[in-house]
């Protein structure tokens, strides 16, 4: 079943992210950590998928990462090496992002976003190592990137990106283990908030000392990036509520949160081009990235061109996911904790004579004739009132959802 609690985190992160790159204010980032957040969730996620499949769990990630960015490589790497960008094997970085594709100018700004996808395959690649020595030594390994961390910027600024990237994120990743785990749910109450109190006081102090080129942005201030973004994520993942029916209950609320989950990725890749195009030609007619109407253009501007990326590239990441593509992704999302109500079918017995029909007279001498009994059958009904469809045969093709107790939540 679906967390629709984390589907909610996701798509707040996903457009915290957005509106940032749109307007660029600082104060955004200390209000919702939204990059470790949604590494915290995908540690989650890879938590249970090492449980189940082992190793095999980085291909079946892969599989579901890389598609999008082959697309966007498909359109983009042609027209750098046209304006510029010259040949060479990094290319294939662009193939598989284990160090930091190669792009001309323009692209630099437009395609800045792909560093998530880096750090997002080297997580993948470690993470069975990682969930091994989680469950031996939970606490030291939970604290060791962030001890990498303070290792590398106080010590060794000049790192590689990855290794640097590493201290930063994945102690949210591994705080997305410790939620699969169980082990934030069996803290107490006070020892948690104690927790987020004591982590999230280190992070602001260190934050307000330390001040970037762009004041109390995060992005620049990554020690206190990383404390300020554990004290969030514990916060949140620790106080998660084991069901959330009421993201659905209004619909179209629980429809944007199911469409956004579903083309994360989608939306991820594509907003940053539109951000960098739309800046020029609005300023063009005059409206300021300064002003209040620049910046609601700006936003609208980016809304609707997301939109037709979504429906127009979308469909790459319910192919990867072996989905069924659609336009747009949505309908009706069981949520975790509650199953579907189900009438259980049941038979009426209806005699021959009380239906109208005469039974033939019998001959003497003959045996009885069986007698005659129509039995009507009720459908069965779902608790949204529609009958459910009919299930296949074996050897269809085609499991239904009902067998493996789970539906996504990009059914069209």
């Amino acid at each position: 079943m679906r967390n629709r609690y984390f589907d909610l985190l996701r798509f707040l992160a996903i457009v915290r992210v957005v509106v940032y790159h749109v307007t660029g204010w600082a104060f955004l980032t200390l209000a919702f950590p939204a990059m470790s957040v949604m590494f915290a969730l995908a540690g989650s996620l890879m938590a249970a998928s090492c449980d189940r499949w082992g190793t095999a769990a980085i291909g079946r990630r892969l599989r579901r990462l890389l598609p999008s960015l082959w697309l966007v490589a498909a359109l983009f790497v042609p027209a750098m090496l046209l304006t510029g960008l010259p040949v060479s094997w990094r290319l294939l970085f662009w193939v598989v992002p284990l160090a930091d594709p190669p792009v001309n100018a323009w692209g630099a700004l437009a395609l800045s976003v792909i560093w998530y996808l880096r750090d997002y395959l080297w997580f993948v690649l470690v993470s069975p190592l990682a969930r091994r020595l989680f469950r031996r030594w939970p606490l030291p390994t939970l604290l060791a990137p962030y001890l990498l961390l303070f290792v590398v910027e106080l010590g060794y600024p000049g790192a590689p990106a990855v290794l640097r990237d590493f201290g930063l994120y994945f102690g949210a990743w591994l705080l997305g283990f410790a939620h699969h785990d169980g082990m934030l749910r069996r803290l107490s109450r006070r020892l948690l908030v104690s927790l987020v109190v004591a982590v999230g006081a280190a992070g602001a102090a260190w934050i307000f000392t330390h001040p970037g080129p762009r004041g109390y942005d995060l992005n620049d201030i990554r020690i206190g990036n990383a404390l300020w973004s554990a004290a969030f994520v514990l916060l949140v993942f620790g106080l998660a509520p084991a069901a959330a029916a009421w993201v659905d209950r209004r619909a179209p609320v629980g429809r944007a949160v199911t469409v956004l989950n579903s083309r994360a990725l989608t939306v991820y890749l594509w907003h940053m081009p539109f951000v960098i195009a739309l800046d020029p030609l609005l300023s063009g007619v005059g409206l300021r990235h300064s002003s209040t109407a620049g910046l609601l253009a700006r936003l609208a501007g980016v809304a609707v061109l997301v939109t037709i990326a979504v429906m127009a590239f979308g469909w790459v990441e319910d192919l990867a996911a072996r989905r069924r593509p659609c336009l747009l992704p949505g309908g009706a999302v069981p949520v975790q904790g509650t199953t579907p109500a189900v009438v259980p079918p049941r038979t009426v017995p209806v005699d021959a004579t009380a239906a109208g029909v005469r039974a033939p007279a019998r001959p003497v001498g003959t045996a009885p004739a069986p007698q005659i009994r129509f039995v009507a059958q009720r459908t069965p009904i779902s608790a949204s009132g529609a009958a459910p469809p009919v299930p296949r045969q074996r050897g269809s093709g085609r499991v239904s959802s009902k067998a493996t107790g789970s539906v996504s939540s990009a059914g069209c």
